[in-house]
């Protein structure tokens, strides 16, 4: 089912160690950083856990824009550990390095390699043991993995089509007689495809594919858009796979994506020693895919392990002074600072929109501040049921605008808030992808709608950027006391 990794989980890197593939994906703004998932047939993944879960290892101020921070990680496994290389493009990051034993977790803090320019970092190892980093240009320069020295400057490699845009995502591997080397082009928007060369040495020099570029979508009206930033493996059984990046775009024109980028898998064949690969699908598994997922269903999380799940990102940070699930048992507790989501200091916790529809729904306890239930995207795009001092309050940030769209009175005590999502139905060029509703519960369990948003403005198409939707939870004032959070997926 693709894609497989839905929601705003961009920039796949996977590798595989036995019967097992791990894959990571970029986090941006979000802390923890690089979320690392498993799977055993590609299908089916879950989150074990956040490479970059301390401050030692991830540093973002509130200085960092939203859509910068942590770029392109790759991860790979050689001589017995994993290896991940990634990009901080905030203040005082650079390229860094991590290792771990287990995916999962504890990763070590960061070798720092000031001599590596650029993002999108890669990693491979030649027959001699000498490791090998390439990166967005394309430039490759020797690296001592274990300590961060570097060998001689960069030099060019390739960079497929002249004059294409943004030739990045570099990833080197030696595969058969012939060490190829695969690269994204053409930016990240609808223009997005992946080419790849091949030579006889990881250096080059490298000759493309007669057939570039090998995946893409542009000018095509498939349901998958920005297909690129790919990366291969293979499997137990000699098949050959690709994930990549791809957006769905909805509503009229020119579409708007508002899930992010996701995660799509493809099956590769090889022709000649080039990689050919098959049709992206949408929806429905295709016959030579290992496995057809089951159904989801609702995730509900009632705060009770005494720390928060892998699938839970905060803004920036996360100081437990201010996000604490020991102030009340069973209870998320956040205490604000800043000035609600319109700060880059906002106290917020939440989880990817990862369905074109679905509901969330939690039970908060203002009693001691104000606070509530958003969808956001970024400090200047988000919408949010916010409750305290007796009333709830529906509020939208588009841009400059920041406007109260509803409110009502509600009694002391909790209350439970609630948020849904729906597909437009497509009427015309200018209709919109979805529709975001909040509301309250009542008490005998009904709900009632407080204001409708057109979900257009909760866009990348909109707003820029490189990131994609987060529901969740926030302080404005004060403290607030969150008892549960449920999230569930609406099937059409």
């Amino acid at each position: 089912m693709n894609p497989v990794i839905p929601g705003f989980h961009p920039d796949p890197s996977v590798c595989r160690v036995g019967d097992d593939y791990y894959v990571v994906c970029s986090s941006f703004e979000y802390f923890p950083g690089v979320p690392v998932f498993h799977s055993r047939d590609l299908v089916h993944w879950t989150q074990i856990g956040n490479a970059l879960d301390r401050p030692s290892q991830l540093r973002l101020t509130a200085g960092t824009p939203s859509s910068g921070g942590v770029y392109a990680p790759t991860l790979r496994h050689h001589d017995g550990r994993f290896w991940l290389i990634v990009t901080n493009v905030a203040e005082g990051g650079g390229n860094m390095l991590f290792t771990a034993t287990d995916p999962g977790g504890p990763w070590s803090d960061p070798v720092r390699l000031p001599g590596v320019p650029g993002i999108d970092p890669d990693l491979a190892w030649d027959e001699d043991g000498a490791c090998w980093c390439t990166v967005a240009g394309v430039s490759q320069v020797r690296i001592d993995p274990y300590t961060g020295e570097t060998f001689g400057p960069p030099r060019a490699l390739w960079s497929a089509n002249p004059g294409a845009k943004a030739p990045e995502a570099p990833h080197l591997y030696r595969i058969g007689d012939y060490w190829y080397l695969l690269i994204a082009e053409g930016g990240t928007e609808r223009c997005h495809g992946v080419s790849v060369a091949r030579g006889r040495t990881p250096n080059g020099p490298f000759e493309p594919c007669p057939d570039n570029p090998v995946l893409t979508h542009r000018g095509t009206d498939h349901p998958v858009q920005n297909t690129g930033h790919a990366d291969l493996v293979q499997g137990p059984d000699g098949s050959w796979w690709m994930l990549l990046l791809g957006v769905r775009a909805g509503g009229g024109t020119p579409g708007w994506h508002v899930l992010g980028r996701e995660t799509f898998l493809a099956p590769v064949r090889w022709v000649d020693d080039w990689p050919v690969v098959d049709e992206v699908p949408l929806g429905l598994p295709a016959p030579a895919w290992p496995l057809a997922p089951g159904p989801v269903e609702a995730v509900r999380d009632d705060f009770d392990l005494g720390e928060l799940r892998p699938q839970w990102i905060s803004v920036r940070d996360r100081p437990p002074a201010h996000c604490t699930l020991k102030e009340r048992a069973g209870w998320l507790t956040l205490s604000a600072r800043g000035d609600g989501l319109d700060a880059p200091d906002v106290v917020f916790a939440g989880r990817r929109q990862q369905h074109p529809a679905c509901v969330a729904r939690t039970l908060i306890d203002p009693a001691e501040g104000r606070g509530g239930l958003a969808v956001r995207l970024d400090e200047e795009h988000h919408y949010e049921i916010e409750a305290g001092e007796g009333e709830v309050r529906v509020l939208s940030r588009v841009g400059p605008l920041r406007v109260a769209v509803a409110s009502r009175p509600v009694p002391a005590g909790p209350v439970v808030l609630g948020v849904r999502v729906e597909e437009s139905a497509p009427r015309g060029p200018r209709t919109g992808p979805d529709t975001v509703t909040f509301g309250v519960e009542e008490p005998d369990g009904s709900f009632t709608a407080l204001g409708s948003l057109d979900g257009r403005y909760l866009s990348t198409e909109v707003a820029g950027g490189f990131t994609g939707r987060v529901i969740g939870l926030y302080a404005a004032a004060g403290t607030v006391h969150f008892d549960w959070f449920e999230y569930e997926p609406l099937t059409p």
